[in-house]
């Protein structure tokens, strides 16, 4: 997978962030987490590979929440998916 490419299923990752933080029916705590997660994913302070092995455990985590809606669950799982392309590759 080259560099352009996992760019842009970094940018992929942060719009699907973004729609979950701006829906007004996810709780707020939850909401501040997933802003958290989005912090930590465009940090430039760690390879990409790393801040995606990150994120993903931190996923993994919040999904335990009982309190997060089904459909945010589900996209949360969508953006694991996408993230372990980046972190299987290096």
């Amino acid at each position: 997978m080259g560099e352009a490419e996992k760019e842009e299923v970094l940018k992929s990752c942060t719009e699907m962030l973004d729609e979950m933080i701006g829906d007004i029916t996810v709780p707020r705590n939850i909401r501040k987490s997933l802003s958290m997660l989005k912090n930590k994913l465009l940090n430039n302070g760690e390879s990409l590979a790393v801040r995606a092995a990150t994120v993903i455990s931190d996923i993994e985590e919040l999904n335990s929440n009982p309190n997060i809606p089904s459909h945010t669950r589900t996209a949360l799982w969508s953006v694991v998916s996408h993230l372990e392309t980046i972190s299987v590759e290096e």
